[in-house]
């Protein structure tokens, strides 16, 4: 099992390229990213973690940005978007951005995407919540199009584009690797759909094992597993790790470069002594 950095990176934490040096110098194999484009100032959605919702979700950089950045300075570890919003994003817009940073990165992106829980959010981009599966069903189909065909199409009831020509395409072949995040039975389906890798937030191993089980069983086979925020914890990376985790993406808060480089220092070595 591999160890990488998920986090939220914003304007008042750590710098992208910084980061992102600091991740491959300590020998982590990814940096994952999370996504909010914004945060609406009346809400309604509860915040998953309860509470009040901290600043970073709305003060957090643009993934694609962040991770281009990130591709530019390294040159081993994987740059995952854990998860970009996709019913959010245009999808022409979005395979182009992807297979960009997979260009410069030499192969190294991963397209990590989720139908997101913060209606209001989904909403302000015109996104009807009661359809957002079904529209993200649509573009993660649009944007495997877009990556493997050319002139490429797609006719669907929410995405509809004619003949097109879109460069670059991925090094990775036949595309790069697309893992979808989400706890729900829904989640399930739309993995087994999509021949798809899963996200997974740090659940308990129990809730983790019951919802790999479904997928395994629905697809006849190996499910690729990653998680996002992973707690410092070797039980828990052990349990993850007998349940067939590939990577733990270690929860690094959004905090200052000084205390960022600290962190990254502490988990490093608890990772050297879990081996």
């Amino acid at each position: 099992m591999k160890f990488g950095i998920s986090t939220f990176v914003a304007d008042d934490g750590i710098d992208p390229v910084s980061l992102a040096r600091a991740i491959e110098e300590r020998g982590f194999t990814a940096l994952s990213v999370a996504e909010h484009t914004q945060i609406p100032a009346r809400r309604e959605s509860p915040f998953p973690g309860g509470g009040e919702m901290p600043a970073k979700y709305y003060r957090s950089l643009d993934p694609f940005v962040t991770l281009a950045a990130a591709a530019a300075v390294t040159s081993t570890i994987e740059l995952i978007t854990g998860v970009a919003l996709l019913i959010q994003r245009d999808p022409i817009i979005t395979a182009k951005e992807a297979a960009s940073i997979d260009l410069v990165s030499g192969g190294r992106f991963v397209l990590g995407v989720g139908a997101g829980w913060n209606l209001e959010e989904m909403r302000q981009h015109g996104t009807n919540p009661k359809t957002r599966g079904a529209l993200l069903d649509e573009r993660i189909e649009a944007i495997k199009a877009l990556w493997t065909t050319e002139p490429a199409e797609y006719h669907g009831k929410h995405v509809d584009f004619e003949p097109l020509y879109m460069r670059p395409k991925p090094v990775r072949q036949p595309h790069p690797p697309i893992f979808i995040g989400g706890g729900s039975d829904a989640t399930v389906r739309r993995v087994i759909r999509h021949g798809a890798g899963w996200i997974s937030n740090p659940l308990p191993p129990e809730r983790l094992a019951t919802l790999i089980d479904a997928m395994r069983d629905g697809s006849g086979g190996d499910v690729p597993l990653a998680m996002f925020g992973a707690p410092i914890d070797p039980e828990y990376w052990r349990a993850a790790e007998e349940l067939g985790f590939d990577q733990l993406g270690l929860m690094l808060p959004t905090v200052p470069r000084d205390e960022s480089l600290r962190l990254l220092d502490d988990y490093a070595a608890r990772v050297a002594q879990y081996r």
